[in-house]
């Protein structure tokens, strides 16, 4: 745990949360400025600032945990929809640096967007980048 991190304390139980799941790695939260009913953050209890910093074991076993509260959420909120996100470093929109994953349950008419404006690369830039990733 590291003492100056927020999201380390509130995994780790310093602070009271409304948690919606716990086991020995992870404690699912609400969050305290939810976008809809129900959306929850997904908080290791070890420290690390974001998914790269993350061991694989633990990113692993994150996904199952996000597909555990998700379930949970769209059956007991009966949610439409689910949007799992997950963001690194501020450009990207992490705002805290630890990581975390966004469980964000979704419902129809509740005027949320998460989107980006899609490019229009020919198929010579993709495999430009493609070739710039692979070498």
């Amino acid at each position: 745990m590291k003492d100056d991190c927020i999201f380390c304390k509130l995994a780790n139980g310093v602070f009271p949360t409304n948690t919606v799941y716990e086991d020995e790695d992870f404690r699912a939260i609400l969050d305290m400025g939810p976008a809809t009913e129900g959306h929850t953050l997904i908080l290791p209890k070890e420290h690390a600032d974001n998914l790269l910093e993350l061991p694989d074991e633990v990113a692993a076993k994150a996904l199952i945990v996000a597909k555990k509260v998700a379930s949970k959420l769209k059956t007991k909120l009966n949610a439409d929809g689910i949007n799992i996100v997950q963001n690194n470093g501020e450009v990207a929109g992490q705002t805290v640096m630890h990581f975390h994953i966004h469980v964000i349950p979704r419902y129809s008419n509740d005027n949320q967007k998460i989107s980006w404006v899609p490019g229009e690369p020919s198929a010579e830039e993709l495999k430009a980048t493609c070739d710039k990733i692979n070498a």
